[in-house]
């Protein structure tokens, strides 16, 4: 087919528009970056509102969207579920850790006081002693000898084990950190999952229900993989039961649930651009027909780009710690 001078000089100006209608098409603005007053604000404040972490002298810095956190804490467990809790906030470039765990002070035992020495007896003053008398020319039998029988004194009973009731009010949170890892492309829902408890578990009164390291087991409620077009990445759980002293203490709790980033309006967006661009094409070369015709052809360019990905999948690592919500009270007999 041959192409006239003036098509030509038609063409050229086709190229650069369809070239800016592709990068307006294409590009996505980039979200503001968050200053660090407001992170370190951000941090403080979900830090200080974690009850697992309640007087632990924590201390946070920001500088350039590098969040630091240092101080003491009382266990590993602690010091993890603060890293846990900073890295929730969004906008933050690099968390440095530096919480270091302080051994507790052992107390020193006081010494029992001696007791003071018995007095010795007075020595008796001289007093006279008659001489014995002399003995007996007759022999006298001896008087008979009689041993008591020996009584028995039964041993006391043992004591009676201090039975207490410890009951964990419902709203109570219980910090699980897991054991393995989880994805929503690969997680089936109804599957388990495992975990320990990341710190002590006690009532408003301060007694232990159940100690750091207690074994605890759950259900994935709910898992959707990230769909090529629409529909975001999702992943719940909930914690169904606490192992202690042998026994699997059933629990119902909040689900955890987490949601990635859906594909719909991006998807949406980039169909839409295919379009146009194909249209205004399609009437520069043929009018309405045309024009049809390159709306049609784009839109099926800018959709099979777009099913080449996914959108963003839902994980939690292993070691993660979780945070689960006690929906009705538990009562444990310790």
């Amino acid at each position: 087919m041959t192409i006239s001078v003036k098509s030509r000089s038609t063409l050229i100006p086709a190229a650069g528009l369809l070239a800016a209608v592709l990068c307006v098409a294409g590009c996505k603005s980039k979200p503001a970056p968050v200053d660090d007053a407001t992170l370190n604000n951000a941090v403080q404040t979900r830090i200080s509102n974690d009850a697992a972490l309640g007087g632990q002298p924590i201390q946070i810095s920001t500088a350039n969207g590098v969040v630091t956190l240092s101080g003491t804490v009382d266990s590993d467990a602690a010091r993890s579920l603060a890293a846990n809790d900073a890295m929730q906030i969004p906008g933050i470039r690099v968390l440095n850790n530096t919480l270091t765990v302080q051994t507790p002070t052992p107390v020193a035992e006081t010494p029992l006081p001696t007791p003071a020495p018995a007095p010795k007896p007075a020595k008796p003053s001289a007093v006279h002693t008659p001489p014995p008398p002399p003995p007996s020319p007759y022999k006298q039998a001896p008087a008979p000898i009689t041993q008591a029988a020996p009584q028995y004194v039964p041993p006391p009973p043992p004591a009676k084990p201090v039975i207490r009731t410890v009951t964990l009010a419902a709203g109570s949170i219980l910090p699980v950190r897991t054991t393995e890892a989880m994805d929503s492309g690969t997680t089936q829902p109804g599957s388990a999952f495992h975990g320990v408890l990341a710190a002590d578990v006690t009532d408003t009164n301060g007694n232990l229900a159940f100690p750091a390291g207690t074994p605890v087991t759950g259900q994935v409620t709910d898992a959707k993989d990230a769909a090529h077009f629409k529909g975001a990445s999702f992943l719940s759980l909930q914690l169904t039961t606490v192992s202690f002293h042998g026994e699997r203490v059933a629990v119902s709790t909040e689900p955890y649930s987490q949601e990635g980033k859906a594909r719909g309006k991006n998807t949406a967006e980039k169909v839409g651009g295919g379009a146009a661009v194909g249209a205004i094409l399609g009437g520069i070369f043929g009018g309405g027909k045309g024009a049809a015709i390159g709306a049609a052809s784009g839109a099926a360019v800018g959709g099979g780009a777009n099913a080449v990905t996914k959108g963003q999948q839902v994980s939690i690592p292993s070691e993660s710690i979780v945070r689960f919500r006690l929906t009705n009270p538990v009562s444990v007999t310790r």
